[in-house]
């Protein structure tokens, strides 16, 4: 069954980022829902968070793998712990950059891809840290219960020495009758697109729905991983688009009726 062009968005993003998501869609009059399909929780052990704290002025580099990663590790920050302003703290995306301007980071201090990169991810940051000497650094990765090594991987073959701290974890959304009744009508209607930021949120959306129901669906996706993921899964129409929110509503309006 060949999908239809789709006249709403569904936004599966984490509830705290879905919210802007709809807003910013509505304003350019694309009809958008959200059905957060990962749930964010912060780590039930606040210790480890505080330790890496109380140690960022042997580091030269903190790594910060998502606006959510930001948001658990500060709202762990020790009283009267401020951030050295000899340590980068790196990001993948704008989205993770403006988490750390919000929280005070310096401009000066934050290495993230270009806002024209092509794709905010792992490998785009490195193109701008690859430049540096790592040589006997000490680094410090956030994230969120495990992830992807990659970046830590190249920076250990650059010499540094790498730490990593979980700041919160992903889960599979606990869905009560209202939500699930919610994705029951949009799994079954065909002039839905599925935006996904996230290969997790596709694996629990098929948990959640039931497997090889997509082939009438189309999903857009902001990585060629998740675009992968989409194909894996079934889905009948696949768009790959940038991360960027101007991006997304391109391509959504390039799909439109």
């Amino acid at each position: 069954m060949k999908p239809a062009r789709p006249t709403c968005v569904v936004v599966t993003r984490p509830a705290e980022q879905a919210g802007p998501w709809i807003d910013v869609l509505r304003d350019r009059g694309i009809d958008a829902v959200a059905l957060p399909l990962i749930d964010i929780v912060g780590a039930a052990d606040r210790a480890p968070l505080e330790a890496a704290w109380r140690s960022l002025s042997t580091r030269r580099l903190a790594i910060f793998v998502s606006a959510n990663a930001v948001h658990h590790f500060f709202a762990a920050r020790p009283a009267g712990a401020t951030w050295p302003a000899t340590v980068l703290a790196a990001a993948p995306g704008l989205g993770t950059a403006g988490a750390l301007r919000q929280a005070g980071i310096d401009d000066a201090l934050i290495v993230a891809p270009p806002a024209d990169a092509a794709q905010f991810d792992s490998e785009s940051l490195w193109l701008r840290l690859c430049e540096r000497d790592w040589a006997g650094a000490s680094a410090l990765v956030v994230r969120g219960g495990g992830g992807r090594d990659w970046l830590a991987d190249r920076l250990a073959e650059a010499g540094a020495t790498v730490d990593r701290v979980d700041a919160y974890a992903r889960s599979l959304p606990a869905f009560d009758a209202g939500d699930r009744a919610k994705l029951e009508s949009l799994a079954g209607s065909g002039d839905v697109a599925w935006l996904f930021s996230s290969s997790q949120a596709i694996a629990h959306l098929e948990q959640l729905a039931g497997f090889g129901r997509w082939a009438g669906a189309t999903a857009i996706a902001t990585h060629p991983r998740i675009a992968e993921k989409a194909r894996q899964a079934g889905f009948g129409r696949v768009v790959e688009a940038g991360p960027a929110i101007d991006a997304v509503v391109a391509c959504i309006q390039s799909i439109r009726p």
